[in-house]
């Protein structure tokens, strides 16, 4: 596993790491203790040292699960959670109180006396726009209670907002092959101020696993089933913002563009290790066998030029005009 520098003056950890959504049992098939504990002990045995959570999934049952394996485990690795999104602040109540006792409760659940990084969790443009919750922070880290902080955002807007705050580490975005705009609006902004960028929904909620029919079913807790068209939170974190039909369809279309050897998945997931602004990218994982799978793309070569140009040109041609939601 091959490893990158999370912004400037970040700390190193691997290309690809694990997202912790699933382990709060929040959707889909609830994941037991058990499979948990082998789902984050496959991925520490295959070279990824960066797990990401959040105060809000399962109600803080990811954070602890993730707290007690690595409690245990004493491996070397790195754990970002999330503020923001829980009923009590979100979208319009948020203060340095509420702030601090989030970080408490993931510091004790993740048994951790200093959090790596701290992100808000896609909060209101409005707060960002405000300010005041990045000095609230600073003032967390100076403390000592986060060792860095950065933001998840939905939006191009919304993250070229966040680079303008001094200290902020790195932004966690939607990207991948049915979600470019980032390339040229973004992610080059990033970079030149030293912001390390973490990849969400690298594989568009299983789209670009190359697996799913118009006629695939969802479990009815899934999000994949209940936010199809945004009824609950942003449509862009599910599907990437793509109709489910759509989305299979141009996912059959990109399997004609996979190199020899190289799967929808695999080729997915290489196109964003590609681009030199990303830092890491965090596939979830339901199984041990997925965290194997997704851990093999920092090794595979690099896709070519020609391959990227066309990849972009598809974009531009057949995907953009489909995408729904802020972006």
């Amino acid at each position: 596993m091959k490893e990158r520098q999370l912004g400037r003056n970040g700390f190193q950890i691997s290309e690809i790491g694990l997202g912790c959504w699933q382990l709060g049992g929040d959707w889909g098939n609830k994941i037991n203790k058990k499979q948990a504990r082998q789902i984050l002990d496959k991925a520490v045995t295959n070279g990824i040292n960066f797990f990401d959570t959040a105060d809000v999934y399962g109600d803080g049952r990811s954070e602890k699960l993730i707290g007690e394996f690595f409690k245990e485990s004493k491996a070397d690795v790195k754990i970002a959670t999330k503020f923001g999104r829980s009923a009590n602040v979100f979208p319009n109540n948020y203060s340095e109180r509420a702030l601090r006792d989030s970080v408490d409760a993931s510091r004790k659940r993740l048994y951790k006396d200093c959090i790596d990084l701290l992100q808000l969790h896609c909060i209101p443009i409005e707060e960002l726009k405000k300010g005041a919750i990045f000095n609230w922070l600073r003032t967390l880290k100076k403390e000592g209670k986060i060792l860095h902080f950065g933001a998840s955002v939905e939006s191009v807007e919304q993250g070229l907002i966040c680079l303008e705050q001094e200290g902020i580490q790195s932004l966690q975005v939607i990207y991948n092959i049915f979600r470019q705009k980032l390339t040229h609006e973004l992610l080059p902004h990033a970079y030149e101020k030293g912001v390390g960028i973490i990849v969400r929904l690298p594989m568009a909620s299983g789209l670009l696993s190359g697996k799913f029919t118009t006629q695939t079913q969802f479990a009815e807790t899934d999000h994949r089933n209940f936010n199809r068209d945004g009824e609950a939170f942003n449509v862009g974190e599910t599907f990437a913002g793509l109709p489910f039909q759509i989305g299979v369809q141009l996912s059959d279309e990109l399997k004609t563009f996979c190199p020899e050897n190289l799967s929808l998945a695999e080729m997915s997931l290489r196109w964003i290790l590609d681009h030199k602004a990303v830092t890491t990218v965090i596939p979830g994982a339901s199984s041990s066998k997925q965290v194997v799978q997704n851990s093999k793309a920092s090794n595979l070569p690099s896709l070519s030029d020609q391959l990227m140009h066309r990849l972009e040109e598809f974009y531009h041609e057949k995907i953009h005009v489909n995408i729904r939601g802020i972006y």
